[in-house]
């Protein structure tokens, strides 16, 4: 599987930071997001930061707005692309640290969540869409329980993200233009420890949390949310 899920030495942390001051400097001039709420999220340790997704172009914004290195999973086609649109999509996927997932393998999910709690173990920030894949009716979908799952076994708080405008910077299907009025909110991290010390069962905590961290997107985004 290509791709590292982190940037290895120090050629590559130089890189990723040089990519991400020019590509912050793009959305800047070209899209000016409205940021707030960045003080929800711890300076140092693991956090898990989950987010609506409507767009593309969501894992492009989330990692340059937020002031530590997010780590995200992603499609592996991203790496095994050809032509000169493949070459870039595999060099900048790589740069930023982001994982490969090949969801044509049954136990993708699981090794992908196993990634994901390695990062978390190390320290780091680990970005996640609940909804599993991008909302194509704009609505807020059912979360799943892998943010959860990850949430209880590595004892890490979720800081809860909306965005909102992306999907007209990006509608699905369609090439990036430089719209205004893209909002991206963070707000108060949730701590999984009432459920671990509350002693519930396993699904059932999963399951609350999981509703827990999309009510509070739900909240922040004004979606319809899904029942």
């Amino acid at each position: 599987m290509p791709g590292t899920g982190r940037c290895r030495g120090h050629n590559g942390a130089v890189t990723y930071r040089v990519l991400k001051l020019i590509a912050s400097l793009l959305v800047a001039v070209f899209l000016r997001p409205r940021v707030t709420g960045l003080h929800h999220i711890p300076v140092r340790g693991p956090v898990i930061i989950a987010s609506n997704h409507l767009s593309f172009i969501d894992s492009i914004i989330l990692p340059l707005v937020v002031p530590r290195h997010v780590t995200f999973i992603a499609k592996a086609e991203y790496w095994t692309g050809r032509g000169i649109k493949g070459r870039v999509s595999r060099w900048f996927f790589t740069t930023m640290g982001h994982i490969p997932v090949d969801r044509t393998d049954p136990r993708a999910g699981q090794r992908s969540l196993e990634d994901a709690l390695a990062v978390l173990q190390r320290g780091g920030a680990f970005g996640i869409y609940p909804e599993g894949t991008r909302s194509r009716d704009g609505r807020l979908q059912k979360g799943h329980t892998g943010v959860a799952w990850l949430a209880l076994a590595g004892s890490t708080p979720v800081v809860p993200v909306a965005l909102r405008g992306t999907d007209r910077v990006q509608p699905v299907g369609k090439m990036p233009r430089p719209v205004r009025g893209v909002e991206v909110t963070f707000g108060p991290p949730l701590d999984p420890s009432r459920q671990i010390a509350a002693g519930t069962r396993p699904a059932q905590a999963r399951r609350e949390l999981t509703d827990q961290v999309m009510a509070s997107i739900h909240a922040m985004s004004g979606q319809e949310l899904v029942a």
